[in-house]
């Protein structure tokens, strides 16, 4: 099996241009705050509550009265008065640093059901596969725009990536996000392109024209997508959808350092597990092995 990667020539190359990975990261992470800063203020509680949720995110998991004020751009005394609330109801909790998720937030992760099967039938081989190849494993699914992390196996170098269990990044930057997109008709798949997308680093593809030719080439490989540098400088990413009957798009990914990595060796192996999750997410549930 041959992974080809799109030319050098349709990437772009202007880094003056480009902001840093983690900033990037957090501008995504915080649209909704965002458009609240650019037009009118949120009126109503569930808003403005969505507004301070979205304030966190993996680089800074811990945040101060004034950093939530200036992240939300709501008034300091509504983010006080909210605050106490979420508190009380255990959406968030007192920490060292100031505020954290509370502990809700993991209980009602829980409890989706589509999500928890793809997870209990991924993560045992996710973990076996992080273990042999020595390199970091995620299982994702998609949601509009973005990968929504449900899995992520590995060791040292895992500590180095800006994922988590629940964090999210650009689609169109991942492989995993490439592999799922892959696997949409493709009216759908570009539609979610067709507004301007982050960049966060050299590499990332952020034209449609160039999105459109690489989807199509992932189509042709099994659905194996794959990252140089694209999401983080410095590691490659190769993905593989999960097709599984009824099942919302999911994949998964193993990650490493770019240098030295076989590309066509770990496509194989990415791709022989996730046909080996497909087959048992597409068997009646009753009749699966336990």
């Amino acid at each position: 099996m041959t992974v080809t990667v799109l030319p050098a020539a349709e990437r772009a190359t202007t880094a003056t241009h480009h902001a840093s990975t983690d900033t990037t990261v957090r501008t995504t992470t915080h649209r909704t705050a965002q458009a609240a800063r650019s037009g009118a203020t949120p009126v109503s509680m569930i808003e403005r509550m969505t507004l301070i949720l979205d304030a966190f995110d993996v680089t800074t998991p811990t945040l101060t009265l004034l950093e939530i004020v200036e992240r939300t751009g709501l008034p300091r005394s509504t983010v006080h008065r909210i605050l106490d609330q979420m508190i009380r109801l255990r959406w968030l909790a007192h920490s060292a640093g100031g505020y954290r998720l509370g502990m809700r937030t993991l209980e009602l992760g829980g409890l989706t059901a589509d999500h928890n099967e793809i997870r209990d039938e991924v993560s045992p081989l996710l973990h076996e596969l992080s273990q042999r190849t020595g390199m970091v494993g995620h299982l994702a699914v998609l949601d509009g725009r973005e990968v929504v992390y449900l899995d992520k196996a590995g060791g040292r170098f895992a500590a180095s990536l800006p994922t988590r269990l629940g964090g999210r990044m650009p689609a169109h930057a991942t492989a995993l996000g490439k592999a799922m997109l892959a696997t949409l008709e493709p009216p759908i798949a570009e539609a979610a392109f067709r507004t301007r997308m982050p960049r966060l680093t050299a590499r990332t593809l952020c034209e449609p024209d160039a999105l459109h030719r690489e989807l199509g080439q992932i189509r042709l490989r099994q659905g194996v997508a794959v990252d140089r540098e694209e999401a983080v400088a410095g590691t490659a990413c190769v993905a593989a959808p999960l097709r599984g009957r009824g099942t919302p798009p999911a994949a998964l990914s193993l990650t490493g350092r770019v240098d030295g990595m076989s590309f066509d060796r770990v496509a194989r192996v990415v791709l022989e597990v996730a046909h080996e999750v497909g087959r048992a997410l597409a068997t009646p549930h009753h009749s699966r092995r336990r």
